[in-house]
């Protein structure tokens, strides 16, 4: 018998800068798991570098790599056919990337980018 994973949740960098800021409508999720890509990873050290000095960026850049799961072939693969079928919609490369993992490992992907409107296994937070 399989266990079930104690990862709930995918959280998109909107989802992580939001955390980080201390939104309080994020605050139901400050004690789940924590599952990114390294594509978040990135987004995410961009957006420190951008609001915070050098020393807390890199602080916030290794409280998150901690977190990062390994992409499949087939996770890319379809993330990039995904992004192909929502052209009209601007998703970046780790959205596509995340709400992908999200879906096929059955997470909710927690987000507060209203270009997900609609989609399935979503949950929002503003």
């Amino acid at each position: 018998m399989e266990e079930k994973s104690e990862v709930e949740y995918f959280f998109d960098s909107y989802a992580i800068a939001e955390l980080i800021h201390g939104n309080p409508n994020y605050k139901n999720f400050s004690d789940k798991l924590v599952t990114i890509t390294v594509f978040n990873l990135a987004e995410i050290y961009l957006m420190a570098i951008k609001n915070y000095d050098e020393e807390k960026a890199n602080e916030i850049y290794e409280e998150y790599s901690g977190y990062i799961v390994e992409i499949p072939n087939d996770v890319l693969k379809d993330a990039m056919k995904f992004k192909k079928e929502n052209k009209k919609k601007r998703f970046s490369y780790a959205d596509c990337i995340g709400y992908v993992y999200a879906l096929k490992n059955k997470m909710k992907f927690l987000t507060g980018d209203r270009e997900f409107t609609g989609l399935k296994n979503v949950e929002f937070a503003r």
